[in-house]
């Protein structure tokens, strides 16, 4: 056996050594005993509440989602397992390491629990958001870890759309977990470790990398820019109108009572034809989004807040927010009151093998009812929207995200009562 053969077996028997020893670890140690002495308060974001961090926290910078399989049959497996990401996430979302001492203070002659390269970074408001997805309930037909009864009716695959060109390795999932932070590397950090210690009964399906958000999912942020050069987001729900939160984001009286407080996460990657756009000319620009690029005002008129008067007609008698626009298609005037919290990331995925950039926007988005909200919206989007043709939906995945974790419990929790 070759040197190299043997060093990934006996990696793969190690992972086994590790995922066992962190149920030690997890009651013997306390996540919050070991802040980094890197981080302040204003790096961490707290971890447990009413409802996941990474929702309406205001959005951090850089983003790492990951989606898994499960791939262990296992039932009590799957429960450690989410107890086990439970105590690691706590920590690592106070900027310590995801053991006490795991990255140096371990036996030498066995692998570091923690790789370290986070080892001297603040927190950097990491937040992790879990979810589950439909799989986890039943896959082809049967029910592998006894929870089809708890799977809640608004969590099924969504449709297609027109226009959709999607790639099966990088859509679906069983667990979702997304990393939010303003450090891409304790971002990354977070999810290596994660995905690190579920080897054996997970496996990654596919991730994202995401720079610069494209929502502001508070008022104290402002609106940022897509790879397109336009605002995003500009009437995003805020973590500051909990009424329109809980009207559209977070569940209350389903079917499910482990979902109650929790939300609906529609993941979808979206392809942007940069190339075609930067050959297009600005005033056409403008009038697909339904608004100026350079204020981000409606093109009705006002400034970038004030809202759009679709009623409004030019001197030759055409809508100022033409019919086909981005903007008019996505509104909640024009989708019976419809809103969802949107927390998109722009990325660039190197070349797409013929010349140009892999690059746009992975858009994810929070909402009570996927089929009441997204759906709709999308429908409306794909069979209309002028955009269409500079982008196409490449990847999608949809999960239920259940309520925060209380003081003594862990991620999911619900699932197993």
């Amino acid at each position: 056996m070759s040197g190299l053969s043997r060093r990934r077996l006996l990696g793969a028997a190690g992972m086994g050594v590790t995922l066992a020893g962190a149920g030690v670890a997890a009651a013997a140690y306390s996540a919050t005993t070991a802040t980094a002495p890197a981080s302040s308060p204003a790096d961490v974001v707290p971890f447990r509440g009413t409802h996941q961090a990474g929702i309406v926290t205001p959005a951090q910078d850089r983003l790492h989602f990951v989606a898994l399989d499960v791939v262990d049959g296992d039932r009590a497996a799957l429960q450690r397992l989410f107890q086990k990401w439970t105590t690691a996430a706590e920590r690592m979302t106070v900027g310590a390491e995801v053991t006490p001492g795991g990255a140096l203070n371990r036996n030498p002659d066995a692998p570091p629990d923690d790789n370290g390269e986070a080892l001297g970074l603040p927190a950097s408001q990491l937040t992790l958001t879990f979810g589950v997805g439909p799989g986890l309930f039943e896959k082809d037909g049967v029910d592998r870890f006894g929870l089809a009864a708890k799977r809640p009716a608004a969590l099924r695959d969504l449709p297609s759309f027109t226009g959709d060109d999607l790639d099966p390795a990088l859509s679906g999932g069983d667990v979702c977990i997304q990393a939010c932070a303003n450090d891409p590397q304790v971002a990354v950090h977070a999810i290596r470790h994660l995905v690190r210690m579920g080897m054996g009964v997970t496996a990654v399906r596919w991730s994202q990398l995401g720079f610069g958000r494209t929502s502001s999912t508070s008022t104290a942020q402002s609106t940022p820019r897509n790879l397109f050069g336009f605002k995003d987001g500009t009437n995003n729900i805020k973590a500051e109108e909990p009424d329109e939160l809980a009207r559209h984001v977070w569940v209350s009286g389903g079917d499910q009572p482990w979902m109650e407080g929790g939300t609906y996460l529609v993941a979808r990657r979206i392809r942007m034809h940069i190339e075609v756009w930067d050959r297009t000319s600005l005033r056409e620009q403008e009038a697909v989004i339904g608004r100026d690029k350079g204020e981000g005002a409606p093109l009705s008129g006002g400034t970038e807040f004030d809202p759009a008067d679709y009623s409004a007609v030019g001197e030759d008698g055409k809508p100022l927010i033409p019919l086909d626009s981005h903007i008019r298609l996505a509104s909640a005037e024009s989708l019976g009151g419809v809103k969802i919290l949107r927390r998109g990331y722009n990325f660039v995925d190197g070349t797409d093998g013929h010349g140009h950039l892999n690059a746009g926007l992975f858009f994810i988005a929070f909402m009570r009812d996927p089929f009441a909200q997204f759906v709709p919206m999308q429908s409306a989007l794909a069979n209309n929207d002028a955009l269409m043709d500079y982008i196409e939906h490449t990847g999608s995945a949809v999960f239920a995200v259940p309520p925060g974790v209380g003081e003594d419990g862990y991620w999911g929790e619900g699932l197993f009562a």
